[in-house]
């Protein structure tokens, strides 16, 4: 099941880093997942519902939420890489870019970034 999940998001990897005019389609997706993790959230919230029922989440629904995370995670390291790039393209330097992420040093903003790039070519190329 996971392998699925990693092959869904070579695919998506892939066809981002051949259509780069692909917009925010990833964004989307991520919204969407955000939604239905937000579902389950409010549901475990809602315990006190009649003995633990839930019945607007569906056992389904729980199996879906635990298959999105490392998805979530390569669209949201894309989408976070894109930022970076146009920060730096619009002429932000290394200490603007962590000051906005919440870094400490322009150092942990670049290796940040380093990180992710090198996340993403491991995907991308089936190394991970």
């Amino acid at each position: 099941m996971a392998s699925d999940g990693q092959d869904t998001s070579r695919r998506r990897l892939s066809a981002l880093a051949e259509d780069p005019t692909a917009g925010w389609a990833p964004a989307r997706r991520l919204e969407q997942d955000a939604a239905l993790l937000g579902r389950l959230l409010a549901a475990a919230a809602n315990r006190q519902q009649s003995a633990g029922q839930h019945p607007d989440v569906a056992a389904d629904d729980v199996g879906a939420g635990l298959g999105l995370f490392e998805d979530m995670r390569v669209t949201l390291d894309r989408l976070e890489t894109q930022v970076v790039i146009e920060a730096r393209r619009r002429g932000m330097d290394w200490r603007q870019i962590a000051q906005h992420q919440g870094l400490n040093s322009s150092q942990a903003a670049s290796q940040r970034y380093q990180r992710l790039t090198t996340r993403l070519e491991e995907i991308r190329q089936g190394v991970r």
